[in-house]
This record gives structure tokens, C-alpha cells and sequence, in this order.
């Protein structure tokens, strides 16, 4: 269930940073898991077609992990810690059309030395690159009495 009391207070910036270092160490998880199975079945990926193969199918698993977290409750397991909901304008829960569009402008803002989320230093309300182009918010979530 969805509170729209939450989409009126943004994240600060530096919570938002704070999520990104724990995701980071989630998601080097997340990659090291998955590419077991990969390697185990293909075995060398380092060069050629293979190692092509292999860095879209990691792609692809963080794609996953993303989008089934940001559709089903807006919130992956760093953002649950630090109390940050990812949603539309209004309140309401992305699309995945949405989180399909975020993941791949955030994985370019990053490949471009993390030109999309220094845009946050310039931008009027804070926003990563992404989230201002997808029309999406990260904001805080109250605590629970």
C-alpha cells in the first residue's frame, strides 16, 4: 500500500549517496551469485562472443534486481535502510516502462564517469539525470511509530 503523504519530502542528496555505497556492496552480491551458474555452464567468458554474451546476461540480472524491487515496492533492500521510496510525481508506484527507462539512463550516466548523477550538484530540486528525465522521485519515507 501506497502513502502519497511520503512524495512531498525529496531525499537529500547525501542520504541518496549513503544508498548508492550499500548498493553498491549489495549488488557486487547480487553479480558475483549470478555469474556462478554463467561460468559454470560456459566456462571462459574472458574473450570474444562469450564475453559479450556474459556482460548483457549481468546486465540483464541487474536489471531484475532493480526493476522487481522499484515495481513491487518502490524500495530495494539499501533504500528499506535508508528510508527512501522511489516513485511518480503523484505518489504512485513506477511503471516498468519507467524503471526500464531509469535503469538504462542511470547505467549511461554512469558509463559517461557518472555524468547522471553529477547532474544532481546543478539541478534546481536535486534530481539525478534519470529521474529528472523519466519524471520519477526519490523521496523519504517517515518513520513508523
Amino acid at each position: 500500500m501506497q502513502d502519497n503523504a511520503i512524495a512531498s519530502v525529496s531525499a537529500p542528496l547525501p542520504i541518496r549517496i549513503a544508498v548508492m555505497v550499500y548498493e553498491l556492496l549489495l549488488v557486487t552480491a547480487v553479480i558475483f551469485v549470478a555469474a556462478l551458474p554463467f561460468l559454470y555452464l560456459v566456462g571462459n567468458a574472458q574473450t570474444g562472443w562469450l564475453h559479450h554474451v556474459f556482460q548483457l546476461y549481468l546486465v540483464g540480472v541487474l536489471f531484475a534486481y532493480f526493476s522487481a524491487f522499484w515495481l513491487r515496492s518502490g524500495q530495494t533492500l539499501a533504500m528499506k535502510t535508508w528510508r527512501i521510496r522511489l516513485v511518480n510525481p503523484d505518489g504512485q508506484p513506477v511503471t516498468l516502462k519507467q524503471a526500464a527507462l531509469r535503469f538504462s539512463l542511470a547505467l549511461l550516466g554512469l558509463l559517461l564517469a557518472g555524468a547522471g548523477f553529477w547532474w544532481a550538484l546543478f539541478d534546481r530540486d536535486r534530481q539525478f539525470f534519470h529521474d529528472r528525465i523519466v519524471g520519477t522521485r526519490l523521496v523519504r519515507v517517515p518513520r513508523k511509530t
